[in-house]
């Protein structure tokens, strides 16, 4: 398998922590985003929807491309399901996938940089404005979600077992630090978030360990 990836891309993240957990090994295949690789005629013939990451699976001409992260860490899953990401009861594998699709697709388009490149680009909001904006949205999605995990978390964001919640979540964390925001308000998401830094899987899929980071 080859993960078609940008390190610092938190959709990205999420599958190397995923990949990492399960100890799957794969080619990785850096696509610039700040250089717009992404949209290169290349890219596009594998992923139309010219976003990362792309898992291709098999060799061509028989290989398959498999697209959006959540979509990759549930086949990682089914392909793959010990070392389980989804504990095994349906109502909390439910829950689980809950937190993920709050975090992947209620927090995490609102600061993407798609959206914010659009806020300056194209409304010619300012820099000001536009860190306003991240941070606002940063900190609506953390307040809820340290709620939300009031209800499953352990050592990690459902029990005491790492899995495909928490690879949704440290993405999102390496983002918001980035842009300086504030954390004293969520005493469980940062206590969950340095449970993961402890672990050799999380720091491996670390964004800075990646092929394609620039050095220094």
């Amino acid at each position: 398998m080859s993960l078609y990836g940008y390190y610092r891309s938190s959709t990205s993240y999420r599958v190397r922590i995923a990949l990492a957990l399960k100890g799957i090994e794969v080619a990785q295949v850096p696509v610039n985003l700040l250089k717009g690789e992404q949209r290169s005629e290349d890219y596009l013939a594998i992923n139309p929807q010219g976003l990362v990451p792309t898992l291709m699976v098999g060799d061509t001409p028989t290989s398959v491309a498999l697209t959006q992260s959540l979509a990759i860490m549930e086949y990682l899953e089914e392909r793959w399901p010990t070392p389980a990401l989804l504990p095994s009861a349906p109502e909390a594998r439910a829950k689980v996938r809950s937190l993920c699709q709050f975090m992947a697709c209620e927090m995490h388009p609102l600061n993407n940089p798609r959206v914010l490149n659009y806020l300056t680009d194209r409304l010619e909001v300012t820099q000001e404005q536009r860190l306003e904006w991240y941070r606002h949205w940063v900190a609506e999605g953390f307040a809820r979600l340290e709620v939300m995990l009031a209800e499953s978390a352990g050592r990690f964001c459902h029990g005491d077992s790492p899995g495909m919640a928490d690879a949704c979540l440290m993405p999102q964390l390496y983002n918001a630090r980035r842009f300086e925001c504030e954390f004293k308000a969520y005493p469980r998401i940062l206590a969950i978030e340095a449970a993961c830094q402890s672990m050799e899987a999380f720091q491996q899929a670390h964004p800075e360990r990646q092929p394609d980071c620039p050095v220094g």
